[in-house]
């Protein structure tokens, strides 16, 4: 015997329900409040993965806390405490100022030169690997494959072995013990230069390179006007990359400079070092404590730059999840 509801469906010419499609349907009609609530599926959590995370987590930032510990600590308890807990009589304030006023207070000038190299070199670096990743993803010539490749195989030699021969080519132009023999070498960057490549052939439309050529725009003006303002992701990207490596350089600073009042920090920490080692000139009896001090201070900046700049990135990131 059929019932009602099946026999109304013939009648209807519509293929009869069954019972799971007649509950859902029936649960349709219903209030939303009446509905029965779907629970979410619940995260996956993998164990393995959380201990390597925290092991990861662990390896990056137990040196940063153990800097900023050993700060507070006097040259004696360095060696007497436990690393990773502050000293019965911690005095990061009184090393801070140790620090300053060390040797006629030569530290704050390492400081202001390490950021006149460092902001310098990563300013030009990031300009020159802008315009020539521009040309080679907006312009094709002659030896256009051959001179890509030779900034790729560039990015394969150290900056070590390039160190004695920009030294002998600075000697003879007279330019070693000068700021211009820190900035100038960095200012070449060839993985800038292949990532603004990279990021200029999707950044930057052709489209509107060619709508702007109509409206009689010249080539330069493009790139300063319409280029930049795209590109500006991939140059804060280089701008940190260079900024990092200009304020950590040591082995060229080394090299070519002589007096210590252009010293960087790295240098001029690596000086303090060895009188705290070898007892030299100046020493004093908290020397290392100083030196962990002063390695401390110079990590601010960076942090510093890293917070102010990385807006740009996640702006950059934005824009390019927006269809055109």
């Amino acid at each position: 015997m059929t019932s009602p509801k099946f026999s109304a469906s013939l009648e209807q010419g519509r293929p009869p329900l069954t019972p799971a499609a007649s509950a859902t349907s029936t649960a349709k009609r219903l209030p939303a409040e009446a509905r029965p609530r779907r629970r979410p599926p619940a995260h996956r959590r993998s164990t393995p993965l959380t201990i390597a995370m925290l092991a990861v987590l662990a390896y990056f930032l137990l040196p940063l806390f153990w800097l900023l510990i050993a700060s507070t600590k006097s040259t004696q308890d360095l060696f007497n405490s436990f690393g990773l807990w502050f000293s019965h009589t911690p005095q990061l304030l009184s090393n801070i100022k140790a620090t300053f006023t060390q040797d006629d207070g030569v530290y704050g000038r390492w400081l202001l030169n390490t950021v006149l190299y460092a902001g310098a070199s990563a300013l030009g670096a990031a300009l020159l690997a802008a315009a020539a990743g521009y040309g080679f993803a907006k312009y094709r010539f002659r030896g256009h494959g051959a001179a890509f490749n030779l900034v790729l195989g560039a990015i394969m030699i150290p900056t070590t072995a390039l160190a004695i021969p920009t030294y002998l080519l600075f000697a003879k132009a007279g330019l070693v013990n000068t700021p211009w023999a820190v900035i100038l070498p960095s200012l070449i960057s060839p993985f800038g230069l292949y990532l603004m490549r990279i990021y200029t052939e999707d950044a930057v439309p052709d489209s509107l390179i060619e709508a702007a050529r109509m409206d009689g725009a010249g080539e330069l003006r493009i790139f300063l006007t319409i280029a930049l303002r795209l590109l500006a992701p991939g140059l804060v990207t280089v701008i940190l990359f260079t900024l990092v490596a200009t304020w950590n350089n040591y082995f060229l600073p080394l090299i070519m400079l002589n007096d210590p009042d252009l010293y960087p920090i790295t240098v001029g920490l690596s000086r303090w070092a060895d009188q705290a080692q070898n007892g030299g000139a100046g020493a004093s009896s908290d020397m290392l404590a100083l030196v962990v001090t002063g390695s401390l201070i110079s990590i601010i900046p960076l942090v510093l730059a890293f917070l102010m700049l990385q807006r740009y990135w996640q702006s950059g990131l934005a824009t390019g999840g927006v269809k055109q």
